[in-house]
């Protein structure tokens, strides 16, 4: 059985789901010290968050770009992640699930979130046949994400690093043993019916296994 397209994978707990986002040292280093971000965070931007580890590495390069040096990952609470994809609205019209192209625009400058599903990615960084979600948050979710929904922030630069050294070696197998494991959000299809196309697809409840082996903005804002 052929997996959904549109998938919202993430490592998460009961209360909490792991976001990634990449930042220059000097705003990702103190966000990690201090558990929020710092006063030079630009609140007034979009920021992306994203729950795959491996997009994040394609965004970012491995933590190679300049300006995203530093990744983090981000736990922030269930309830203010979903808050956020059910006042989200998705960041292109798509026929079928809009009325018409006024009735999307008038959404998008209503909504505080955005939503664009992206191809994931393997360990080298190619496409996989599935979208993940990224979800921008402006307004009031980024004023909520940044005060509300953040419960710890942990630097794992060293960690893509090490699993980027490993793929460049030809170890997969212990990169894939290294990657965080993410699993298919239980996400609701009242949830996320607002962001694909009627039909398309949804969350398969019964997937609820770890990430797939891999065959072989400044990312924060």
């Amino acid at each position: 059985m052929s997996a959904p397209e549109h998938q919202i994978r993430a490592r998460y707990t009961a209360s909490t789901v792991t976001v990634y986002q990449a930042y220059a040292p000097e705003i990702g280093l103190p966000a990690a010290q201090d558990g929020r971000f710092p006063a030079a965070w630009q609140r007034d931007r979009m920021t992306w968050i994203k729950p795959s580890f491996l997009w994040m590495m394609y965004r970012c390069g491995w933590a190679g770009k300049e300006g995203q040096e530093t990744v983090l990952a981000i736990d922030i609470t269930r309830e203010g992640f979903e808050w956020a994809l059910e006042n989200a609205c998705l960041a292109h019209y798509e026929r079928g699930l809009h009325p018409d192209r006024a009735t999307w625009k008038r959404r998008l400058r209503q909504t505080p979130a955005r939503v664009q599903w992206d191809p994931e990615r393997d360990l080298h960084l190619r496409p996989l046949a599935h979208r993940s979600l990224q979800l921008g948050l402006a307004g009031d979710a980024a004023e909520r994400y940044a005060d509300k929904w953040i419960v710890s922030i942990n630097d794992v630069t060293a960690l893509a690093r090490t699993i980027h050294a490993h793929v460049r070696g030809g170890e997969l197998e212990a990169a894939q043993h290294l990657l965080p494991t993410e699993r298919l959000y239980p996400a609701s299809d009242t949830l996320t019916e607002h962001l694909r196309r009627p039909g398309h697809d949804g969350p398969s409840a019964g997937d609820r296994g770890g990430r797939t082996p891999a065959p072989s903005g400044r990312a924060g804002s």
